[in-house]
Parts: C-alpha cells; sequence; structure tokens
C-alpha cells in the first residue's frame, strides 16, 4: 500500500491506517451520528495503552495520524489538551482497562442497531445466515443510565466477562462490539447492522417469523467463526477502494 510507505514516524502506523479505513467506511455506510461515537484499539499487551478518535471529529475526514494513543491507566488523560470526548474515555477506558481480551472496540449508534436497542426486548433471534452469526454471542444491556462517563463505562465493561459475547446490545443506546484486530470488529459491527435491518424489517411485515432451531443457529455461527480469512480480506478491500480513489485516510 503506497500511501503507508510515506507514513510519518509514529508509532503503531499500520493499526492506524486499518482504524482510520473503518472509521471512513462506517461514515460512508451512514453508520456514524454526527461527530459522536468512538473506535479505538489496544496496541500494547495488557490492553491499557489504545488509539482513538479525536474528540469532535467527523468519520470521514479522520486520518492515521490524527489518532490519540490515550493510557486507560492515566489519571490525567481528561485535562490534556487533545483530550478525548468525556464519554469515548468514559467508556473505552473503561473497557480497555478491566476487559484485555477486548483489543479493539466500536460504538455506534447505527440505525437498525439503535432500533434494537428501542425494543422492549432488544435480543436478536436467529432468523437467516447474518442473524445467527450472533446466536448466544450477544447480550443486551437492560440497565441503560445516562451518558456513558466514567461510572456508566465501568458498568458496561463489567458486562463483557463472557469471551464468547462480542456484542453488547446497549439497551436505549446503540451498540458497542469488540475484537481482536480492526479487521475482525469491523466485520462483527458491519455484520450486524445488517442482521438488525433484517430483524427490524421481518417484524415490520406482521408476519410470523421463522426461527432456525438452537441446533442449527449454533452451527451457523461456528461455521461462520471458523470461516477462513473473510474479516481480513474485507477490510482490505474497502482499504483497496480507498486506495483507489486517492483519500487522505492513511497519511
Amino acid at each position: 500500500m503506497l500511501q503507508a510507505l510515506e507514513a510519518p514516524n509514529m508509532t503503531f502506523w499500520a493499526e492506524r491506517v486499518d482504524l482510520a479505513a473503518a472509521f471512513r467506511w462506517t461514515a460512508r455506510l451512514g453508520m456514524h451520528e454526527a461527530v459522536a461515537n468512538h473506535f479505538s484499539l489496544a496496541v500494547n499487551d495488557d490492553g491499557t495503552q489504545f488509539l482513538m478518535n479525536p474528540n469532535q471529529r467527523h468519520f470521514s475526514r479522520i486520518r492515521a495520524s490524527d489518532l490519540l494513543l490515550l493510557d486507560a491507566n492515566d489519571p490525567a488523560t481528561m485535562d490534556q489538551p487533545n483530550a478525548p470526548d468525556p464519554t469515548a474515555w468514559g467508556l473505552h477506558g473503561a473497557v480497555h482497562g478491566a476487559c484485555p481480551q477486548a483489543r479493539c472496540l466500536m460504538h455506534v449508534h447505527s440505525r437498525y442497531a439503535t432500533v434494537l436497542a428501542a425494543l422492549a426486548d432488544s435480543t436478536l433471534p436467529p432468523i437467516d445466515q447474518n442473524t445467527a452469526t450472533f446466536y448466544r454471542r450477544h447480550m443486551v444491556d437492560e440497565e441503560f443510565g445516562g451518558l456513558a462517563f466514567e461510572a456508566e463505562g465501568a458498568r458496561c465493561a463489567a458486562l463483557l466477562t463472557d469471551p464468547k459475547v462480542k456484542t453488547l446490545i446497549m439497551g436505549n443506546h446503540g451498540v458497542l462490539v469488540i475484537g481482536d484486530s480492526v479487521a475482525e470488529t469491523f466485520n462483527r459491527l458491519y455484520y450486524f447492522e445488517r442482521a438488525a435491518e433484517t430483524y427490524v424489517l421481518a417484524l415490520q411485515t406482521g408476519r410470523p417469523l421463522r426461527v432456525l432451531s438452537d441446533e442449527i443457529a449454533e452451527k451457523t455461527a461456528q461455521e461462520l467463526e471458523a470461516y477462513p480469512d473473510q474479516a481480513e480480506k474485507h477490510l482490505a478491500e474497502l482499504k483497496a477502494i480507498l486506495d483507489d480513489e486517492a483519500s487522505n485516510y492513511a497519511s
């Protein structure tokens, strides 16, 4: 990738480029919300140091060099002149500090995920291949407590103890997905929004749902988890499209 070869002398450049591409594509899909919402990526072994988008920057303009390098254990973070958004710090700092398995976090208020989060029952039934991806692999936060400042972030972090659960439907709020890499997490975010869209549109027909059996839903989820290299190839193709368009995301 030619643009990455022209990178300034910054740490974690490849990780920055991947995360910037995810921001750009999320905006292109309309899954962002104004200058809110946040992505982060851990860069040290225990996950406490992480890259995150700067405060109030539109996803469609974020470049690799714009990303903040933060430390979940630094109490002076919010006193710095380039401090992150306080709700981003509250949520992502808490999760990175408490959940080392959450290497990458993506939180959005995307349309269909948020509709799902607004239902009295926000669980996602397995009615097709995409929804089956999340069978017994998501949970619903039933205790929304307002904006995700530090106390709310810590409460959400405490919900992510099951290593099988990598999608948190934040009731009355939106969705938080976690993963081992930018590629894996963005792929999960993309397919969760598609799954939520299918479910919401199916509900709108008012007709009975064709729900998969537990056995087939679990089999499908396992098959998708084992499917080779899909997430990595998905992100690579998105970066190739951005490169073809001469985007400055990798600058």
